[in-house]
Order: C-alpha cells, then sequence, then structure tokens
C-alpha cells in the first residue's frame, strides 16, 4: 500500500505526459488550411510504454528494493508481485471482461492487428522465461539472457507502431479524429497532415457532426431531467457526463483505486463552454488571420439573442480590416426559426476580436433540433498592409437550436404516501410540470413490498 501510493503520483504524471497534444495545420483539397490538435504521443506506443510503466509501477519498485536488498538474488516478493500481476490480468480481469457483457450485447477489438501482436508477444513471454529459467540456465539469469530479454522489449513496441499503422500491408491507413475535452478536434497522430485525399476530409467531417449530434442528444436528455437549469449548468452537466463515459486508461483506475483505499481525493472533470475552449494561438509568422472561434454552437430556442465571435490570430493590422457576413438556411428557415442577419465586421488596429449578434425565435411547436449556419463571405484592408492578411478556415460557423416545447416532467407528488386500509379505492395523483405540450401517455404497474 505504501509503494501503491508512491507510485500514485508517478502514474498521474505519466497520464499527463501521454495526453499531451499539440496544434498542426492540415490541408484540405483545394489547398484550404485548418488547424487541428493531435496526440504528441501515438496511442499504441503510450500504451505499451510509458502507460505500461506507470500502471505497473509497484510491482516494479518492490522488486527492484528486493533485488537490492538480498544481493540481486530473487525472492518471495519481487518475482511473486510481477508474475501473480502479469497472471491476475491474463486470467482473471480478461475473464471478467467477458463475463460483465450484458447478454444479447457484443464488444469488438478496436486495434485487432495491435491485438495480435501483443497477444504473440505475451505468449511468447511466458516461453521465453521458462526457457531461460528450466531450460539454458536453471534458476540462473545470466547477463546475456537479460540484456536480451530487455532487447525484447523495443522489439514489441515497434512491430506493435507497425501493426498499428499498418506499414506492412503497404497502406496508409485513414487519420483517426475525436474530439478531447475542449470539443476540439483530436488526430491520433503527431506530425503535419497533409489531407489530400477526398475520404480523409469525410472521414473528419462525418466524425466531427457525429460527436455534435451525441452532445446534442447529451444535452437534450439533461434538458428534460433538468427543466429548471440554464444552459450553462446544462453544458457543464453535459461536458461531465460525456468526459465520464470516455475511455480511461488502466493506470487512471489504479490511481482511484489506490485513492479511495486510503481517502485520498478523486478525480473530476472540469466543466467548460458548450461551444469549446479558445484554441491557443500559436502563430509565429507575420500572418494575420481572421476565423470564427468556436466554429459550432448549441443553443436552446428560448434563448432569444446570443452572439458569435470571430478573432484575429497573429500580427496587428495598423489599417482596420472589414469582414462581411451573412447567414444561410440549413435545416432552420430564416424568419421562421431565427432571424436572418448580415453584415459587417471592423476590427480596427489593436482589436483581437469581435462578435455577431444573432436572433432564435422561439415559438410552442415541437420540432426537430434543427440548424442554419454563418458565412464570412469577403475581407477588404482599408489601407496598405505591409504583411499577408487572410481570412482562414472555420470561416463557416453552425448553430444547433435545441428545441425546447417539453411535453412536461411527470412525478408523484410525495415518495411515500400512508393510505388508512380502510380507504378501498385510493387514487394516487400524478403531476406533469415543466411543460404540458401535447397529449401524453404514461405507463404504470404495481409492485410487492411487504404487502
Amino acid at each position: 500500500l505504501g509503494v501503491s501510493i508512491i507510485s500514485d503520483r508517478f502514474m498521474s504524471a505519466i497520464e499527463v505526459i501521454t495526453s499531451q497534444e499539440r496544434e498542426v495545420t492540415v490541408t484540405k483539397k483545394g489547398g484550404v488550411e485548418q488547424k487541428i490538435v493531435v496526440r504528441v504521443w501515438n496511442e499504441t506506443v503510450a500504451n505499451l510504454t510509458l502507460m505500461a510503466l506507470g500502471s505497473s509501477a509497484p510491482e516494479i519498485l518492490l522488486s527492484i528494493i528486493e533485488i537490492y536488498a538480498k544481493g540481486f538474488e530473487a525472492g518471495d516478493l519481487g518475482p511473486g508481485t510481477i508474475v501473480g500481476s502479469a497472471a491476475y490480468n491474463l486470467f482473471v480481469i480478461i475473464a471478467l471482461c467477458v463475463s460483465v457483457i450484458p447478454a444479447g450485447e457484443t464488444r469488438k477489438i478496436k486495434h485487432l492487428n495491435v491485438f495480435f501482436v501483443t497477444a504473440t508477444w505475451s505468449v511468447f513471454a511466458y516461453v521465453w522465461l521458462y526457457v531461460i529459467l528450466a531450460v539454458i540456465s536453471p534458476g540462473v539469469v545470466d547477463v546475456w539472457e537479460g540484456i536480451l530479454t530487455f532487447s525484447f522489449f523495443p522489439l514489441t513496441v515497434l512491430t506493435a507502431y507497425i501493426a498499428d499503422q499498418r506499414i506492412a500491408l503497404h497502406k496508409i491507413p485513414f487519420k483517426k479524429f475525436r474530439l478531447n475535452r475542449n470539443r476540439v478536434i483530436v488526430a491520433a497522430e503527431s506530425a503535419d497532415i497533409e489531407m489530400d485525399k477526398e475520404p480523409e476530409v469525410e472521414l473528419l467531417d462525418d466524425t466531427l457532426e457525429q460527436a455534435r449530434r451525441d452532445y446534442a442528444l447529451v444535452l437534450r436528455e439533461l434538458r428534460k431531467q433538468h427543466p429548471q437549469k440554464s444552459i450553462s449548468e446544462l453544458e457543464g452537466l453535459a461536458k461531465e457526463q460525456i468526459d465520464n463515459s470516455g475511455p480511461k486508461s488502466r493506470a487512471y483506475y489504479r490511481v482511484m483505486a489506490t485513492r479511495s483505499m486510503t481517502g485520498g481525493s478523486m478525480a473530476r472533470p472540469r466543466s467548460g463552454s458548450i461551444s469549446g475552449g479558445r484554441r491557443p494561438s500559436t502563430t509565429t509568422d507575420d500572418v494575420t488571420k481572421f476565423y470564427f472561434d468556436p466554429a459550432t454552437y448549441t443553443v436552446l430556442e428560448n434563448i432569444g439573442t446570443f452572439e458569435i465571435t470571430v478573432v484575429r490570430e497573429g500580427r496587428d493590422v495598423p489599417h482596420p480590416v472589414i469582414l462581411e457576413y451573412r447567414t444561410e438556411d440549413g435545416t432552420a428557415t430564416a424568419g421562421t426559426d431565427y432571424v436572418g442577419a448580415s453584415g459587417t465586421l471592423v476590427f480596427k488596429p489593436g482589436d483581437t476580436q469581435q462578435t455577431i449578434k444573432l436572433q432564435i425565435i422561439d415559438d410552442e411547436l415541437f420540432e426537430e433540433d434543427e440548424h442554419f449556419f454563418v458565412h464570412l463571405t469577403d475581407m477588404k484592408v482599408q489601407g496598405q498592409a505591409s504583411h499577408p492578411i487572410k481570412l482562414v478556415t472555420p470561416k463557416v460557423a453552425k448553430i444547433l437550436i435545441l428545441d425546447d416545447d417539453h411535453a412536461g416532467v411527470f412525478a408523484f407528488p410525495e415518495a411515500c404516501i400512508d393510505v388508512p386500509e380502510s380507504e378501498g379505492v385510493y387514487e394516487l395523483p400524478v403531476e406533469r410540470s415543466s411543460g404540458a405540450r401535447g397529449k401524453i401517455k404514461l405507463a404504470y404497474r404495481t409492485e410487492d413490498g411487504t404487502a
């Protein structure tokens, strides 16, 4: 337990290191540039190196302490801890993961190529240990055996990385993208990406669109459960729920288990804005760029008016810069769902951002969630610029409108009601609050307690 407490900090630090991200520039078809955030560490390499080291830190520390204490003689604690942990993972953990899958459901291995490679090396590790400890030099690990055994580790990482990238198949995989906690597009690569193939662009757009739909679904369900909460409170709850539903590493769960046993604080996700955190400026050249930040917004139908932001990144411009904008219908229609708008934004010298005010039209009709767009259409500089000034992606903002016309929240007036036995027939009231749209049918049933 004491070693686990010490390893807690070490594992937390490794979690931070392997989750580091940085911005790179993506070039889409047509030469349009877009910035995305990528993982510095490849997921497979991180899991096999630092993450494995962090999650196994207690066993490794115990083994090192015992080896030095006993003059490089194996004892009962070190090797037993490592082998026992590996055997527990191989048999008990895998058995539990298989047995807890609900009936009728299935689970699939995400990276099948990597699984085959690591599974092969895992089986080989047991066979190799038996050979060097029972066949070649019984009871003794020679220096050459130790060096050769350690050399298998980078070979394992290399072959797993090759399988992950499908280099051996002479194929370049499509880039995989996700959204991080700040709602920013995240890729699993670390190098600059030249996206000159249409399937990659479609994958990026489809993944982002799916994430938007998932987020809107969570927000809509929370709106039904908590109709009295404000949009900012619902945003925080939605982000927390999405963060909690994401996969965690083995090191994370070991840290949480140690903290729960020792009374330590548990990690909590931080709430943020629905439309995502502001991108850090990484511009180091002389180009001045204008774009929407963030490029997606989700609002309730009853929000009334709200603002979206256009920012300037890079060097200041000594002359006023004029940007023209206009709205465009998506599934939402101007005049019915929102007030159409067009106009100009003026960035004076020293200005780093301007806002566009939009208005949503509220009604009492049930509607599916709808969206519309705002385009930055043109840019003019009132004067002679001494450096390049560009209108860059994202120059289209998407606004998703969530319907707030609720059927209501149904509940009993009290959780416990006393009814005398002589009552005969008792009518149990059900209350409807936070909306009364439409005719609703509720199913109900009784259940035995002590009666």
